[in-house]
């Protein structure tokens, strides 16, 4: 959902001063989605068309339902196995409106739903495109929401790379950690940056300098102490308002950051913790038993857990939940929110790239991945 529209409710007056009266029909022929496909297929073609949306029509293109990319994660995050078929969990009641719709219809039905997509049909009810909310704004959506990107820790698992750098300058595939991160943020519309910096932090401030070189507005916090990656938000000016997305600095990832800012808004949440599957084999056989009898064993099992990614969206809200001063990191402030109200985080399963660099060896694997992933 469009932060403009869902936060602030833009009037229709206010609204027709900054758009056409007429929003763009986006096609939809890249991101139709076969009757027969399975989950994967369906993610398949959420990446292809770049839309966080897939939509199924019948043989005469009379619209069937929906897949969105929230839609995948909350299967992700049930266990769903992807082979399984796209209309397990398809939404065959969407929000749609018709190409006779006026302007004022279109913008308050993606207000009321809370949807950034809406499928659009003709008086016979067949499709006929797709009106998107990012469209109805004079400034992408994505402009207004800020970056808190994590960047003043020591990196001492990383000696001797770190003892004349900063962790996140360190070079992977031509260019800095901290580089990759911000490129892939702007290509996705965000321009407002908050670098909080410590060691050697003039490192990173000559390179990036305003940010201006890189399409991006840059200004630095800067951490007299060691405040964890919660503590550092203090640093944040006051008039930040409205989500934020934190990112620890030493990631390199091919998150869609679009979907995770969509996703939390959908949500409602006060904040969003973004995870990764995380694979764990035992290297023995595990030995079931009960009462000293021997009931079966399993050579070697996968245990698979949700682990921190260390990427995070947060309402300003709960800015008010940080303790007054010292070191506080992220999932104390998350516990924090938990004891406040106990519905009021949410998670959004990554499934893209995602390689946290935080030994030498990460850095080895990054280094050898980062072509192949982000191009040169």
């Amino acid at each position: 959902m469009s932060f403009l529209l869902k936060r602030h409710h833009l009037s229709e007056d206010l609204m027709r001063e900054e758009i056409s009266l007429k929003p763009v029909l986006h096609p939809i022929e890249r991101i139709l989605v076969p009757e027969n496909a399975s989950i994967l297929d369906a993610i398949r073609i959420i990446d292809a068309g770049a839309q966080q949306i897939t939509i199924a029509v019948d043989n005469d293109g009379r619209l069937l339902g929906v897949i969105t990319d929230g839609d995948v994660r909350r299967a992700i995050l049930r266990g769903i196995d992807l082979a399984s078929p796209a209309s397990q969990i398809i939404n065959t009641q969407p929000k749609v409106c018709r190409i006779s719709a006026t302007f004022e219809e279109i913008v308050r039905t993606l207000n009321h739903d809370r949807i950034s997509r809406l499928p659009v049909v003709d008086d016979k009810g067949l499709l006929v495109g797709l009106f998107r909310a990012e469209d109805l704004v004079a400034t992408p959506f994505h402009h207004e929401i800020p970056v808190v990107l994590m960047a003043g820790g020591l990196g001492t698992r990383l000696r001797p790379f770190t003892d004349n750098l900063p962790k996140p300058m360190i070079d992977v595939g031509g260019r800095p950690i901290l580089e990759h991160i911000i490129r892939r943020f702007v290509s996705q519309g965000f321009k407002r940056f908050y670098i909080s910096v410590n060691y050697m932090s003039h490192v990173i401030k000559e390179y990036f300098g305003d940010g201006k070189l890189f399409g991006a507005e840059i200004a630095y916090l800067e951490e007299t102490e060691r405040l964890g990656t919660a503590g550092s938000l203090r640093l944040l000016p006051s008039n930040v308002r409205g989500p934020f997305i934190v990112m620890n600095g030493d990631l390199l990832t091919a998150a869609n950051f679009a979907a995770i800012a969509d996703y939390h808004l959908e949500t409602g949440a006060d904040a969003t913790m973004c995870l990764r599957e995380y694979t764990v084999q035992v290297p023995y056989g595990v030995v079931a038993q009960t009462d000293g009898r021997f009931i079966g064993i399993e050579e070697k099992p996968l245990h698979q857990h949700y682990v921190n990614s260390g990427i995070y969206v947060l309402d300003a809200s709960i800015l008010d939940l940080l303790p007054e001063s010292g070191y506080f990191d992220m999932p104390s402030l998350f516990d924090n929110l938990m004891q406040k109200n106990p519905s009021a985080a949410a998670v959004f399963p990554l499934r893209e790239y995602w390689c946290d660099i935080g030994q030498v060896a990460d850095l080895e694997r990054a280094r050898s991945e980062v072509a192949k992933i982000f191009g040169s």
